[in-house]
């Protein structure tokens, strides 16, 4: 007798294969029969009208704190992801002393815009060693299965102290040491290494994370670790330089070769986006990775299916009246308060009178691009939109409906027009800004980068940019506009079997983790029904869920008639259900 039997539907099998009608049979959490499925089953899912693919993969998060305390996984597990990957970017919280956990706090709310407050409230701290990391977090029930990777900026601080955030260089005995813990987490089951080098990452104090300035013996050393091993990626965030007065792009890519290199056959992947500051970079990217490949690499592409887009408003991290000497005399009164301030004729007539004032620099967390977009304001709100909603949410939005061209259309300057559009709904307006691959106003680039042959869906940063950004439903946008609504658009998309192998096997095969990612006999029942004709994405919306009352967005998302982690359903017409099969993958030791 089964367990579970799927009838009806048209499966979608992970491979880019054309999809077909079959049942699926499970027993124990695994797929043990697809076709007939003559036997009976203790419950049967009627998926007639639905497709049926594997459980997607989401490559790139940052629920390091969140998993210690949060079984749900919200809001990858909305979205179809039965598999997630954290520790991305070099930042994360172990291995740490209990000195340094405020100091590993202040880091992610920075870079990542994870309130302290709530890490400092919900974060177990079960946990000094990354191993004893792993066997804490995988103590915990889950919707859905975590892997991890060893973050560069927790390792470089546990081993050298203050000396990591004082861009002191590492000495031979901090490397060998670095690398060692490096081999313990690997062999204790991590999924790999990541490293960050951003221009924009500053702790919440305003210092720059530990390992920006990390040199090469550092690097080459601790990827020096992975040979050996069979499992293992290596993962890296660089901006290359791109606000240095100096053209460093070359030279720190050189860095970038020599780190993946020193792991010899591992893969590894570069993050790769259009940033306005640096438009051409992704194809100078592109061009020195190709050429690192045919020497011997194994290097992809982590790319996004849309803009990486943030979202202002008065009660998000960001927005554009911040900088106001006015506004920041109210910004500490709840919103309501400020909405009643900010009405006021006379307190808006003051505040456009004003000049913004300078945010970022010493002592603050504020990136340097925030002084940069306020300043150049009038030119950033030509991209800078109020998100429509008609049925769906339109992220690939026309430059006619830009900050800009109403403030031309309504005869008012670009601060007028967003401080009334700042205003709507109670002040819980929604300012959208495609700050990534949006250059060009269009979607073209995107699509030459997610067509290339070592691309790789990711960037969602699920977990974190709670107030600001909203991507973890990546997976379902990329289902629902690139492979229908853009189609029907009369616009260039992408084939649906494609779009889901770069969702499922195409990331599985990246990560050796051959016991998912596809339909087949003897692979795992992570497995999603979907309503396909009907699978949208709503709103953005501010919910205070987090420990201490604090806030994230989440976007209501319609389509997903069943989510099935090993077997179990966790999703039930796109609700939480209280399964909690979800646990910890240890890289080349399976468990099932």
């Amino acid at each position: 007798m089964y367990d579970l039997k799927i009838i009806g539907g048209l499966i979608f099998d992970g491979k880019g294969n054309k999809p077909f009608k079959a049942n699926i049979a499970i027993k124990d959490g695994i797929i043990i029969e697809v076709g007939e499925c003559k036997l009976h089953s203790k419950e049967i899912i009627n998926a007639n009208d639905y497709i049926i693919t594997p459980g997607f993969i989401d490559l790139h998060t940052h629920y390091d704190g969140q998993i210690s305390w949060d079984e749900e996984m919200k809001p990858s597990v909305n979205h179809g992801v039965t598999t997630t990957v954290l520790g991305n970017c070099g930042v994360g919280f172990a291995p740490c002393r209990k000195s340094d956990r405020t100091k590993l706090i202040n880091l992610m709310e920075g870079v990542e815009d994870i309130p302290g407050t709530a890490l400092h409230e919900g974060i177990t701290w079960e946990w000094e060693t990354f191993p004893e990391y792993m066997n804490a977090i995988d103590a915990l029930p889950h919707t859905i299965d975590f892997a991890v990777m060893l973050p560069h900026d927790p390792l470089r601080v546990y081993v050298m102290g203050e000396r990591a955030v004082s861009n002191q260089p590492a000495t031979t005995k901090d490397i060998s040491q670095m690398k060692e813990l490096t081999r313990e987490a690997l062999e204790a089951g991590a999924i790999g290494f990541s490293i960050g080098r951003s221009d924009f990452h500053k702790s919440s104090e305003g210092e720059w994370t530990p390992g920006s300035e990390a040199g090469k013996s550092e690097l080459v050393g601790i990827a020096s670790a992975f040979k050996g091993l069979k499992h293992g990626v290596l993962q890296a965030v660089n901006d290359f330089d791109m606000l240095r007065p100096e053209d460093n792009f070359d030279k720190e890519f050189d860095l970038m070769e020599d780190f993946f290199m020193a792991a010899s056959s591992h893969k590894g992947s570069i993050s790769l986006m259009e940033r306005d500051f640096a438009p051409d970079d992704w194809k100078q990217i592109i061009k020195r990775t190709e050429i690192m490949n045919k020497n011997g690499s194994d290097i992809y592409f982590q790319v996004a299916p849309r803009a990486i887009g943030s979202f202002a408003g008065l009660d998000c991290t960001f927005h554009p009246l911040m900088a106001f000497p006015s506004y920041i005399e109210i910004s500490g009164k709840p919103l309501s308060e400020r909405v009643a301030i900010l009405k006021k004729t006379e307190f808006r007539n003051k505040i456009l009178s004003e000049t913004p004032q300078k945010l970022s620099g010493k002592n603050s967390s504020i990136p340097p691009m925030i002084d940069i977009l306020i300043e150049n304001f009038e030119q950033i709100a030509e991209k800078q939109f109020k998100l429509n909603y008609e049925g769906h949410v339109d992220y690939e939005q026309d430059p006619k409906n830009s900050i800009a061209s109403l403030a031309r259309q309504n005869n008012l300057s670009v601060w007028e027009q967003v401080y009334n559009m700042l205003l709507e709904d109670d002040g819980k307006a929604l300012i959208y800004y495609p700050v990534y691959n949006y250059y060009e106003m269009n979607y073209d680039n995107v699509l030459t980068m997610m067509r290339h042959p070592k691309s790789l869906m990711g960037l969602s940063d699920g977990g974190a940019h709670v107030a600001t950004i909203c991507d973890a439903s990546f997976s379902t946008y990329l289902l629902s506009h690139w492979t229908r609504d853009r189609i029907v658009q009369g616009l260039e998309g992408i084939d649906l079997p494609k779009a889901i192998m770069m969702l499922t096997s195409k990331i599985s095969d990246y990560l050796s983790l051959d016991d998912r990612g596809i339909i087949a006999v003897g692979k795992r029942a992570d497995i999603n029904i979907i309503d396909y004709e009907k699978l949208s994405l709503g709103m953005p919306k501010m919910v205070a869920d987090l420990p201490t009352g604090s806030q994230r967005l989440l976007q209501v998302v319609q389509g997903y008639k069943y989510t099935i982690v090993k077997g179990q359903k966790v999703i039930i017409n796109d609700k939480l259900t209280n399964a909690r099969p979800g646990r910890l993958i240890r890289a080349g030791k399976y468990i099932n």
